[in-house]
């Protein structure tokens, strides 16, 4: 996905096993639940369960906050049947856009007098995989994955 711009992106729902629309406050918790169900159900890790659930949590609460509506998308990944199992999570929204992303993701930049600006940075910290395209006027895209690890 290198060096991609926004409009060369291209979504199919069908290729989701989750789709959660954000457009109000109360979906951010819906989708912290909703994806720690799914990381459950797959057998991650409760470290890892948490950390996918805080990252919807992160990315679901950005769409609200600066596109104002937007979706996740969650689907697991396998290379062999239960084996290599990951879980790839795509926010999308077509909101204002991030004017300066590097900026965004060294963290304390925020356009919000409710935010810290760590969302970001933190989230790709968590994740095992972070990709992002954003352009001012057409939106941002986050694509992430997280790998479950053997016991």
């Amino acid at each position: 996905m290198d060096d991609k711009n926004f409009d060369d992106i291209v979504i199919n729902v069908h290729d989701y096993d989750m789709v959660l629309k954000i457009k109000d406050e109360s979906d951010i918790a819906v989708s912290r639940q909703m994806a720690k169900s799914f990381a459950q159900k797959n057998n991650f890790s409760l470290a890892d369960i948490t950390k996918i659930a805080t990252t919807v949590s992160e990315l679901s609460r950005n769409i609200y906050r600066y596109a104002k509506e937007g979706q996740i998308y969650i689907k697991k990944k396998e290379k062999e049947l239960d084996k290599d199992v990951s879980i790839e999570i795509v926010a999308y929204d077509r909101g204002p856009g991030i004017e300066n992303v590097e900026r965004a993701l060294a963290g304390g930049y925020t356009t919000s007098e409710r935010s810290l600006g760590l969302g970001l940075s933190g989230v790709k910290r968590l994740m095992d995989r972070f990709y992002i395209v954003s352009e001012v006027g057409k939106g941002t895209i986050v694509v992430l994955e997280k790998r479950r690890r053997g016991f």
